[in-house]
């Protein structure tokens, strides 16, 4: 597909073969206002508290994802509509087979005015699978990675403008995958303590750093080393974590924040007219489930299977999506996104995501047989991002169509939640969901539910399903990976690593402060692009 072609443009998500950051989904009381003392007119936008320091390939979610995309820069960037774009790369050329790429870099800085290397990509995914650092997995395809490697064979510097990357097998979409960040460069300084280097970066995107106020806000300004297509058209971006999107609607209305990507479910039915035509409702590229761990009591093996076929079939997503969401949500029929190319909904063994309650006994009653069932099934939540009403409302159905004890198990904040589930702490289901991190079928379904992918966080593990990734990887036309892609799917709905429930809308608007907000195909706000009065 990319054989002797250099990657200038890609393919739109609209025509390409997969959440941002990337990757674990987060929706997330803190002070608002956009100006500094000396009068600095900075654009405030909603945002959570970072889980980690600020390291793009030990970063995957999306509050701290928010930030690094606009702090750091790589090879290419995804424009508004999942068009990608050379960034730092002048070229990435491909061989006959799609196993090799030679990328040659643009001239480009750090934000202390150091150069930007060939050796700071190589160094930094190097650095990345060495430690095992969260986004590790993406690096998989290269040549000669392993768990924990020091130096993967197929990366090659050829000198400072110029290096090679080599695969274990073709893969024409590779170049595809770029613009992620687990795949941006760092400075040398960064290698040598991470997590001080992360709280204060040095970084060479649109943005710096400039403040960050722990469990209050983040404060990025332009770079003035940056030099690419992303120019910031405003004086700089004010993050504020918010404890609840109803309070970030409360300052949205007020004046007080100027870019909302989040509208609570209590405001669903008035901010359209609340917002008049800066009210925002469209498709994202953002899926929504809950995952049950694998090793939870009464869900290994047959057993497990049962019941977690038993609960998708006891829940009306139809409902829900109406009742609570009101037009911002769509029932999931599969486990990626109608906004990527190759969606269908049409799957086989979809028909699990079909509200039958006397199916739901039934198979409970079987899963019964093997093991009785015992204790209170619970889904675990973060209060700052407005899943409340709908975990509440899926466990009221769960108990009413189960008969069983069911009720959500609510975290303080997104961080809090994703600790625990990190640190595989977690003794619940807990809710789930994926942003994008790249235009694709296989960003959807690789980094949740490949083995041992960065974003698995229920450990599961099917080496069929494995098989079928990377036959879909290696796959010599996007048409080709798209089916295989699909297919694989099929297992995913026997085993339902994760229980798919609906598709997420960017539902969110902008105050009468600021012009030119985009909301991209991720649902992420195009945040260089919003100027302010």
């Amino acid at each position: 597909m990319y054989a002797k072609k250099s990657l200038v443009l890609l393919t739109a998500a609209a025509t390409s073969v997969s959440l941002v950051a990337c990757s674990s989904d987060s929706d997330s009381d803190g002070a608002a206002g956009g100006k500094s003392e000396g009068g600095t007119n900075y654009v405030t936008v909603n945002g959570s508290e970072p889980q980690n320091p600020l390291i793009p390939a030990n970063t995957n979610e999306t509050g701290g994802g928010r930030i690094v995309d606009s702090i750091y820069s790589g090879l290419a960037y995804y424009d508004s509509e999942g068009n990608v774009h050379n960034e730092l790369a002048e070229s990435i050329d491909a061989n006959e087979d799609n196993t090799k790429f030679t990328v040659k870099l643009k001239d480009s800085k750090f934000s202390d005015g150091s150069p930007v290397t060939a050796n700071n990509f190589v160094d930094a995914w190097n650095y990345a699978v060495a430690n095992d650092f969260r986004n590790a997995f993406f690096f998989e395809p290269i040549k000669g990675y392993e768990e924990g490697v020091e130096s993967m064979e197929g990366l090659e510097v050829i000198d400072d403008k110029t290096f090679t990357i080599e695969l274990a097998q073709p893969e024409a979409d590779f170049p595809l995958r770029l613009g992620y960040s687990a795949y941006f460069p760092l400075p040398a300084e960064a290698l040598e303590d991470p997590d001080a280097f992360g709280e204060n970066p040095v970084s060479n995107g649109p943005y710096i750093l400039k403040e960050w106020n722990h469990n209050q806000d983040a404060l990025l300004v332009p770079n003035p080393e940056y030099t690419g297509e992303r120019m910031p058209e405003n004086d700089g971006i004010k993050v504020v974590f918010y404890a609840s999107q109803d309070a970030a609607y409360a300052d949205l209305l007020a004046g007080n924040l100027d870019v909302l990507d989040a509208v609570p479910d209590s405001a669903f039915s008035v901010y359209e007219s609340d917002l008049g035509d800066r009210a925002v409702n469209q498709a994202a590229a953002v899926f929504q489930s809950f995952t049950i761990p694998q090793n939870l009591e009464h869900f290994e093996g047959e057993e497990g299977q049962l019941r977690r076929a038993a609960i998708s079939h006891a829940i009306d997503r139809e409902e829900i999506t109406e009742t609570i969401f009101q037009g911002t949500r769509t029932p999931a029929s599969d486990f990626t996104s109608p906004v990527v190319s190759g969606w269908s909904d049409s799957i086989e063994g979809n028909d699990v995501l079909k509200f039958d309650p006397e199916k739901a006994k039934e198979l409970w009653a079987k899963a019964d047989e093997i093991s009785p069932w015992s204790g209170t099934f619970a889904i675990a939540y973060n209060s700052d991002g407005g899943h409340q009403s709908w975990v509440e409302a899926v466990t009221n159905q769960l108990k009413n169509n189960l008969g069983i004890d069911a009720e959500g198990a609510p975290y303080p904040d997104f961080k809090s939640m994703r600790d625990e589930i990190t640190n595989r702490t977690i003794t619940t289901a807990f809710r789930s969901g994926w942003q994008a991190d790249y235009p694709s079928q296989g960003n959807f379904l690789a980094p949740l539910y490949a083995t041992g992918a960065s974003s698995n966080d229920g450990d599961y593990s099917n080496p069929e399903f494995d098989a079928m990734l990377k036959d879909a990887a290696s796959a010599d036309s996007s048409e080709a990976a798209t089916k295989i892609y699909n297919d694989s799917q099929k297992i995913l709905f026997e085993d339902l690593p994760a229980i798919p429930i609906w598709y997420s809308n960017v539902s969110g608007g902008y105050s009468e402060n600021v012009d030119n907000v985009v909301f991209g195909w991720n649902s992420q706000p195009i945040y260089h692009e919003i100027t302010k009065s």
